[in-house]
């Protein structure tokens, strides 16, 4: 029996007919880290090509490796299955199997993270890295019509000349990469530690981003906006524990790149049903859904807005809220937003009147 809930007005199931309207809800994804779409049976294959040993015998083995009990049971294994990545090929296949499931779930544009210290520090060429995803996100846009930017994530569990040798090894790729983020080990690694690199991005021409408020206090989200000067902060759920942050983030329209199965894994919330996203839309905040790590996690973007539509209740409006949200806080020109925002609203007119 499904789960019975209000939707656009009328009641539906959470089931089918739900699972479709999400489906084909055109959306953005603006908080995906590809290395966190490895799959288990990716990783097989491509440890098998590369003659990579990794301390798994099966494909169950690895999913039950998959039980954090927070970020940083999670970073073990996600550094360790990076392992397996080699080769400009297999970073391309990667990232070109994340597109066609993204593709799947009605998702029109991406902006994805990459980790290239998780890759240089074990020998691997920026290049190598660079080159693979890039390629793979121009044949995404060409195979699945989905179109992409790369963005390049810092570390922060590394020091400030870390970031800089990255920034420096990225020179050439400059005009090819959206921005620069922050990730991995929240706590205790303030956004104020790389005040100096994220400057040094932004004189670039680069767009900024940071993780803040996940694992972190509300002053790493207002850090964030006010020394790393990001344009958008991802997660930024324990902002909602300062309401003088709040009214900032509302009447700034700051985009927050929530990530709903991604917080429940991780033991951010202790149930879906108590997750903040609701309460966010209903503070007027411009939140957006997105699938983290999905491999890790348990579910790429559809499945994370389906999740939270039934934990949360949330309403037909409510979800083309959150897909106009993903594109109102994409990196993309005015006209191009406008394009997206109007598919939204001709896919509304049809489902309205073909139920």
């Amino acid at each position: 029996m499904g789960l019975r809930m209000p939707f656009g007005g009328e009641e539906m199931t959470a089931t089918d007919d739900h699972a479709d309207f999400i489906r084909g809800l055109p959306k953005a994804e603006l908080h995906l880290h590809l290395e966190g779409s490895l799959e288990p049976e990716q990783m097989f294959e491509f440890a098998r090509r590369n003659r990579v040993s990794i301390p798994f015998r099966t494909v169950e083995e690895v999913r039950a490796a998959y039980s954090f009990s927070n970020l940083q049971d999670f970073l073990d294994i996600y550094y360790e299955g990076a392992n397996v990545l080699r080769t400009e090929g297999d970073f391309h296949d990667l990232a070109c199997a994340y597109l066609a499931r993204a593709a799947a779930d009605g998702v029109r544009h991406v902006e994805v993270f990459f980790d290239p210290q998780t890759h240089t520090d074990r020998g691997i060429p920026f290049s190598v890295v660079a080159d693979g995803f890039l390629a793979a996100l121009d044949e995404g846009a060409k195979r699945f019509g989905v179109s992409g930017g790369l963005i390049m994530c810092f570390l922060r569990h590394l020091d400030e000349d870390a970031a800089f040798a990255t920034l420096d090894a990225a020179e050439p790729y400059l005009d090819r990469l959206l921005g620069v983020g922050l990730d991995s080990s929240e706590l205790g690694h303030p956004p104020s530690k790389f005040a100096r690199v994220f400057a040094a991005a932004r004189e670039r021409g680069l767009h900024l981003v940071a993780h803040a408020g996940e694992e972190g206090p509300p002053d790493y989200v207002r850090e964030a906006l006010d020394i790393l000067h990001v344009e958008r902060i991802d997660h930024g759920n324990r902002a909602l524990e300062d309401g003088a942050l709040v009214a900032r983030l509302r009447e700034t329209g700051m985009t927050l790149t929530v990530c709903p199965l991604s917080n429940l894994k991780l033991r951010v919330v202790d149930e879906l049903i108590a997750h903040p996203l609701k309460r966010m839309l209903d503070l007027g905040l411009r939140a957006t859904v997105n699938s983290d790590d999905p491999a890790y996690f348990g579910g790429y973007v559809a499945e994370n807005y389906r999740a939270v539509a039934r934990a949360l209740g949330l309403s037909r409006d409510e979800l083309a809220q959150l897909a106009r949200n993903s594109f109102a806080g994409a990196f993309l020109d005015e006209a191009t937003k406008a394009r997206h925002l109007a598919a939204i609203d001709a896919y509304l007119e049809g489902t309205a009147a073909a139920s």
